[in-house]
This record gives C-alpha cells, sequence and structure tokens, in this order.
C-alpha cells in the first residue's frame, strides 16, 4: 500500500466544516483602543448579562447539588410543565405538551447544531434572516447545506429545507407581527421547510409586544414549527447555559431521540433553576425595567450625538448608524472608550450599521452616553 507524500500531500487526520472566522476576535483593536480610555472600557459589544443572577434561582440550582446520577435528556417533568405554564402565561401560547418540551445547554448549541439533527443534507437550503445571528449560518454550514439570506418579507425558496425565524430580531430588534409570522409559516410548508423561531428576545418588547410563533393568531396547528427560548437574557441564566424548544411534537420527540444518543444533556442543578425561573414572573419585569431605563439614557444620547436609531422595537440592543461605514463607527466609538459591533458581523446589509447592547450597569451606560455628549 502506498501513501501519497510531499508539498502537495492532504494533512492527515479529519477536516471539518469551513467556517466563517470567530467574529468578535476581529474586534481586538478596537478593544485594545477602548480600554485605554482614563475612564476605562464601556464594552457594549456583546449581550452578556451583568446583573446578578436572582437569588430564587441561585437557591434553586444548589438544591439539587447533592444528586450523584445521570440526569434526563427530556429534563424533569416538573420542568417540562413549568414550561408550557410559562408560554401559556407570559405569551398567550396554548396547547402545548409537556412531553413537546426540551431542555438545551443554552440555546446556541440548538441553533449550531439544528440543521444536523434535523438531517439537513449538503444541496438543502438552509433560510436564514438577511441580517441575521452569525451561529444560524455557522449550524447550516456544519451541515454542509447552502445559506439563503431572505430580506424582510421574501419567502423561502424552492429546496428550503429549514426556515430560521428570528422576533424579536437580534441584531435589529425588528419585530414580526402576527401576519407575517403567519405568512412566513405558510410558505415554508409550501416548501417542506422546518420553521424554527429563535424568541430568545420575546419578554423585551419596547415598542411594539413580540408575538411568539406559537401564538394562536399565527397558526392553528404546531406542525413544521419549533419555538427556541433562552434564559440567558430574561432571567440573567447566561453562565448557566439554559434554554428549552418546544413545538411540533412529533419533530421534537425526533430530536430528543437524536439528543439521547448524542449526550446533549443540561445537569440537573440546571434543570432546577430553569423550572425555578420559568415558574416565577417577577424577576424577568424586574430586569425587564433595568434594560428600559439603560434604554432611556443611551437612546437619546445616541441620537444627540448624530445616530439614527434604526427598528430597535425590541430586545437588548439598539441598531444604529452614522450613514458611515461600520467599521470607521465602531473605531469612532472605541476612541471614545464604547466598544460596539459592526453590522458586518451579521450580514452585508449591516455594512453602515453598528449593533450597541443595553447589557451594561447603569453606571457604564451613564459613562458612555456622557462621552457621547462631549
Amino acid at each position: 500500500m502506498s501513501s501519497a507524500t510531499g508539498p502537495g500531500a492532504a494533512a492527515p487526520g479529519l477536516r471539518g466544516p469551513q467556517l466563517p472566522d470567530f467574529p468578535w476576535d476581529s474586534l481586538a483593536s478596537q478593544t485594545e483602543t477602548a480600554r485605554s480610555h482614563p475612564d476605562g472600557i464601556v464594552n457594549l459589544s456583546v449581550g452578556t448579562p451583568v446583573d446578578p443572577v436572582p437569588e430564587n434561582l441561585r437557591r434553586a440550582l444548589s438544591a439539587v447539588a447533592d444528586q450523584p446520577g445521570y440526569p434526563a435528556t427530556h429534563g424533569t417533568p416538573e420542568l417540562r410543565e413549568a414550561a408550557v405554564a410559562s408560554m401559556e402565561r407570559r405569551y398567550g401560547v396554548s396547547g402545548l405538551e409537556p412531553d413537546a418540551v426540551v431542555p438545551t445547554i443554552g440555546s446556541k448549541e440548538l441553533v449550531a447544531w439544528l440543521p444536523t439533527l434535523l438531517g439537513v443534507r449538503p444541496g438543502d437550503i438552509v433560510a436564514i434572516p438577511e441580517l441575521a445571528y452569525p451561529t444560524y449560518e455557522v449550524g447550516a454550514k456544519i451541515a454542509g447545506a447552502e445559506v439563503v439570506r431572505l430580506a424582510p418579507g421574501e419567502l423561502p425558496p424552492a429546496g428550503t429545507r429549514l426556515l430560521w425565524l428570528n422576533s424579536p430580531s437580534n441584531p435589529t430588534g425588528r419585530v414580526l407581527d402576527a401576519q407575517q409570522l403567519a405568512d412566513s409559516v405558510r410558505a415554508a410548508r409550501e416548501v417542506g421547510a422546518v420553521v424554527a423561531s429563535d424568541e430568545c428576545y420575546l419578554a423585551l418588547g419596547w415598542d411594539v409586544e413580540p408575538v411568539s410563533v406559537l401564538h394562536p393568531s399565527v397558526s392553528s396547528e404546531f406542525r413544521g414549527v419549533l419555538a427556541v427560548h433562552s434564559l440567558s437574557k430574561s432571567s440573567n441564566l447566561a453562565g448557566y447555559r439554559a434554554g428549552f424548544f418546544t413545538g411540533d411534537p412529533d419533530l421534537v420527540r425526533g430530536l430528543l431521540e437524536l439528543r439521547k444518543h448524542a449526550g446533549m444533556i443540561v445537569p440537573r442543578p440546571v434543570q432546577e433553576a430553569i423550572t425555578a425561573a420559568l415558574s416565577d414572573d417577577a424577576h424577568v419585569g424586574v430586569q425587564r425595567e433595568l434594560y428600559a431605563a439603560r434604554r432611556a439614557v443611551l437612546r437619546p444620547a445616541l441620537e444627540a450625538a448624530g445616530f439614527r436609531i434604526e427598528h430597535s422595537q425590541a430586545g437588548l440592543y439598539l441598531w444604529a448608524t452614522r450613514g458611515d461605514d461600520a467599521w470607521q463607527t465602531v473605531d469612532w466609538l472605541a476612541q471614545r472608550g464604547i466598544l460596539v459591533a459592526p453590522g458586518t458581523f451579521y450580514g452585508p446589509a449591516g455594512e453602515r450599521h453598528v449593533r450597541i447592547a443595553l447589557t451594561a450597569s447603569d453606571e457604564r451606560i451613564a459613562a458612555a452616553a456622557k462621552r457621547l455628549s462631549e
């Protein structure tokens, strides 16, 4: 048996999918510039929570810390029942089955692996929003699928096997109303695509009230539809990696079986914290008010400094432009000690926008507003 050698030979080992560079690594220079500000950096580039984990959720986490056995991939019955109850209580979604709820290790792992778990293959299309959370594209590339970006109102083409919706949107804060969601679900069904709706920011409506894709005003049935939820934003559980998905019982059942084989299991203490978070609306309201207050400080300061805020009707971000190239705006803000994300992280259509997070302390938000006025 002979083997190829020399400069043209393939490197040993297997090659994974060719993925884009991790976007935030490219902010290193601007991060250093912002850190050099005499009053320190105001980091508004990543939507990571800065407020404490609510005490009742911490108690729930520790309450089962002594349990040595393997947790259930399906989650505890109490968790699944709490998810169903919260979806009805908070968002008016009725008719969900507790068995059609599965906890996830945060929502990002589900987003990244959903195309593969659904059987999306090379040659298939995954349709994502024109401006989108980067992991939608990454998940499609892991599966070897083609990515098609859809402008607002554009329908998925033939060959689409998975359609991602995201309302409220990351990065733009755009909200799809019930009719727009219904049109997307109907179009997906016509081409035989599964709909996955990323609803991580559903609790954070400002100018409008967001609607779940599972709401009865969108569709009378859950066939072919999944809703993805995260507790990172509404409950400050980013560090716990806590989320869940629900919807079409048949789809959920198939995904659950695959997740069992793959060991995609949420740790038992985190399951208990998820249950507590879904059973308590008070802490969600408290956190919402904190973000509303920060938004009320930051938005007018940006507008006074010459920015135009577009969309941003909901969610944790302000989608802003000065009419300049996105990276020029990133540099301009970094010189003032404020770090933001260029819109190009989310797609070519973001070339003149930046995404500005509300996830900083009151003191840091006030510092950013002050710098913008100088």
